[in-house]
């Protein structure tokens, strides 16, 4: 379908169904990046930059103080569920509802309808958020324009079900590799199999009693996993090399070097030849103690969770910003074919953000 430019003044459910039904995959995501800086470059009082399909705009009111809202704009692969469906409950079912782009449809009425914020403001839209790290939007965007985010404090509108999250947990992808000995599995004994190798390998992680540490009053949550396993030659051959995948989702009070470490020393003693770190990206720490997110904290209210997952608050916490997740999917919901989002809750965000900035 042709794809025709966004209107801000739509009511933000509206906008939430019109980017629904605009299909941006990760790695697709051109036409909406295209349809989002054309929409902002009409707005006069914003300065709209573009690097990639990654599009920043920012106010120039020499304010005191400089926010950053931040998204990203490309989703899941389509599982059947586009376009967007709006039942009799309020609830907008589709791809992408509730991660993220009920959040890009806050930030973009933000920008839109909030012409003099008591705050200075950076809108910031970013691509491939769901796939490798190394192709994140954001990543590349800190690594060529870091003055593109600079600020005092950060909010990435990620599904929050309008709750603020703080931090979120680091994660770690490693491969383990067990090595046999290949043979005719009718001589099975002229080698030694890698798969059964990796048998200590499983029961470690079956016994395995994750942390729960608390950090800055907010419990998180840790889980060390198998996320694949791979080996065998053919049906007829004892395989020589066993390949199982574990991902460590770990409290933000742990460096990378300490997660990897940790992994290393559970799988001691397991045969376990090589360990290949496949992905990695950092923690971030809460920073609810920070002026500015006890402001929004308190502009916004609730009690602060911690946030079970990576994002990019990570990104920011790195370039030292303090940030914080805030937004009106539901994080459960995220991925799912029967993904979706409460339309009140969107309107909610919208408010709660427009009188923090309005105030």
């Amino acid at each position: 379908m042709p794809h025709s430019a966004l209107d801000l003044h739509q009511d933000a459910a509206l906008l939430t169904a019109r980017l629904v039904d605009f299909p941006s995959e990760s790695g697709s995501e051109k036409p909406l990046a295209d349809a989002v800086e054309e929409a902002l470059s009409e707005l006069p009082h914003l300065n709209v930059e573009r690097y990639g399909n990654n599009v920043v705009a920012r106010t120039a009111l020499g304010r005191a103080e400089r926010v950053v809202l931040a998204g990203h704009i490309d989703t899941v692969p389509i599982a059947d569920n586009v376009p967007s469906r709006l039942d009799e409950d309020g609830l907008l079912w589709g791809c992408g509802t509730s991660d993220m782009k009920s959040g890009v449809a806050v930030q973009l009425r933000i920008a839109a309808t909030v012409p003099e914020p008591n705050r200075d403001l950076t809108f910031v839209f970013y691509d491939n958020e769901e796939v490798a790290a190394h192709l994140n939007g954001l990543g590349h965007v800190a690594a060529a324009h870091p003055d593109w985010l600079e600020g005092d404090f950060a909010v990435l509108l990620e599904p929050s079900e309008g709750r603020v999250e703080g931090g979120c947990q680091g994660t770690l992808r490693v491969k383990l590799r067990l090595h046999g000995t290949r043979a005719h599995s009718a001589r099975g004994w002229m080698g030694a199999n890698a798969i059964h190798a990796a048998g200590p390998v499983l029961a470690r992680l079956a016994d395995y009693q994750p942390l729960r540490p608390v950090i800055d009053g907010l419990e998180y949550r840790e889980g060390l996993n198998a996320v694949g396993i791979e080996g065998g030659v053919a049906g007829n051959v004892i395989p020589d090399l066993c390949t199982v995948t574990v991902n460590f989702r770990y409290a933000p009070n742990r460096s990378e070097q300490e997660a990897l470490d940790h992994v290393r020393e559970v799988f001691a003693g397991c045969g376990v030849e090589e360990f290949e770190v496949d992905d990695s990206s950092p923690g971030a720490l809460p920073g609810l103690s920070h002026p500015a997110a006890r402001a929004f904290l308190d502009a916004v209210g609730g009690e602060p969770l911690p946030k079970y997952g990576w994002t990019d608050v990570s990104r920011f916490s790195a370039l030292g910003v303090p940030a914080v997740n805030y937004g009106p999917g539901d994080p459960n919901l995220a991925h799912k074919r029967d993904e979706r989002v409460e339309t009140a809750l969107i309107t909610r965000c919208e408010e709660r953000l427009r009188h923090w900035l309005t105030a």
